[in-house]
């Protein structure tokens, strides 16, 4: 019986700071470095090294001239960390012609960040 009392007298204190020091360092997620440098897709973080490159699969789901964009429903990208999943790509005018909504693409990359441009796009 000595022993419990004694071991529940030594962890009380050591919880309690535990709770004091989780208090003194709670945050949001924009406050923390890692929440701009590892966006998350599901529970799955996504980041690319700025300029690297990688090339991908899937199908055109939209274009959008206005925004310049040409948005995929792709498979995972291994070279980004990316998980598959449907997202909008910068595109030049030249990329945007190329393709029409439905089509199966291959297409290349490059990576900033969580987002990328379309560097080479065609239909499989």
């Amino acid at each position: 019986m000595r022993i419990a009392t004694l071991m529940t007298m030594l962890a009380a204190p050591l919880a309690l700071a535990a709770c004091d020091s989780a208090e003194e360092n709670a945050g949001t997620a924009e406050d923390m470095p890692m929440a701009q440098d590892m966006p998350m897709a599901g529970d799955m973080p996504m980041h690319a090294a700025n300029g690297q490159t990688a090339t991908g699969q899937g199908k055109v789901t939209a274009i959008d001239a206005e925004a310049g964009t040409i948005t995929i429903d792709h498979d995972p990208i291994p070279e980004a960390n990316w998980p598959a999943m449907t997202m909008g790509f910068k595109a030049d005018e030249a990329a945007r012609t190329k393709v029409e909504v439905g089509d199966k693409v291959e297409f290349e990359l490059k990576l900033s960040g969580n987002a990328g441009e379309i560097t080479r796009i065609e239909t499989q």
